[in-house]
């Protein structure tokens, strides 16, 4: 998979959203970009199911050996599941940080808000300043 995959919204802060089945929700994780920037994560601080965010707010916490870092909510709305996997292994945010490394699902309260998001090209671009 690119390191960068098609069809996905990124942030400045490097969370990721990608679109579920269930229109409105979300999955929510941070980008293999900054994972690697991140190195070896140890821990993963996540909230519960139903807490609510608004956008760019503190919703967890991720520690690497160097570094604890906050992680940021990408758009206002409300948790609906959390990924429990990465309580018990903490490195699949390294190593598959699209797929089972994964944080939360979020329902935005504007989906039309994740649009204005930026695309992979742009974030790539970014990055890559």
């Amino acid at each position: 998979m690119s390191d960068y995959p098609e069809g996905l919204r990124y942030t400045e802060e490097h969370e990721y959203l990608k679109a579920l089945d269930e229109e409105g929700v979300y999955q929510v994780g941070i980008t293999h970009y900054a994972q690697g920037e991140l190195g070896d994560i140890v821990y993963v601080e996540l909230p519960e199911v139903g807490a609510s965010f608004k956008m760019m707010a503190t919703f967890g916490t991720i520690e690497a050996v160097k570094a604890v870092s906050d992680l940021y909510c990408p758009a206002e709305g409300e948790v609906t599941a959390v990924n429990q996997a990465i309580d018990d292994d903490p490195s699949l945010v390294n190593s598959d940080p699209y797929g089972n490394g994964w944080m939360i699902h979020l329902r935005v309260a504007d989906p039309a808000f994740v649009d204005s998001l930026m695309d992979a090209a742009s974030y790539q671009a970014m990055v890559d300043e």
